[in-house]
């Protein structure tokens, strides 16, 4: 049996950056999305956010690819949403998502980060926080896309 460690900070966003998102429903969504990921047998260790945005840090096994973790987590995370009249029009994530592998030596840093992002949108919005993470030149992250 294949021992596989890859981590990935994978990002999100609702359709159009509208802020569904609220304070109101936004545990009970990431609750859910962290329940709907071990049901799926995927490794997520961290799950936060903002109104129009997601974070998770995963950890692939040897049978996962991005594309179909971020589509079984974001598809039937919607369709429950949906199911259950959170939002008063349809939901639906926008179909783009952000990912890249993480240093595991780098974690530590990277749970930070998304434990604390409602402190950090207070000061800086999705766009600034997308292009920091597309340039980022510490070595704290390398594009996987």
């Amino acid at each position: 049996m294949p021992f596989v460690r890859v981590w990935i900070h994978l990002v999100w966003s609702t359709k159009n950056r509208f802020p569904y998102l609220t304070d109101k429903i936004r545990s009970d969504i990431f609750n859910h999305i962290r329940i709907n990921a071990k049901s799926k047998q995927i490794l997520l260790d961290r799950i936060g956010g903002w109104v129009d945005h997601v974070h998770v840090l995963i950890s692939l096994g040897s049978h996962q690819t991005i594309s179909k973790t971020a589509q079984l987590m974001k598809g039937e995370s919607s369709h429950w949403i949906n199911s259950n009249n959170l939002t008063t029009e349809k939901f639906e994530w926008q179909d783009e998502y952000f990912a890249v592998s993480v240093d595991e030596s780098k974690i530590d840093i990277i749970k930070n980060y998304i434990d604390n992002q409602e402190e950090h949108h207070r000061y800086k919005s999705i766009i600034d926080e997308y292009n920091e993470l597309v340039n980022d030149k510490s070595g704290q992250t390398t594009k996987h896309s």
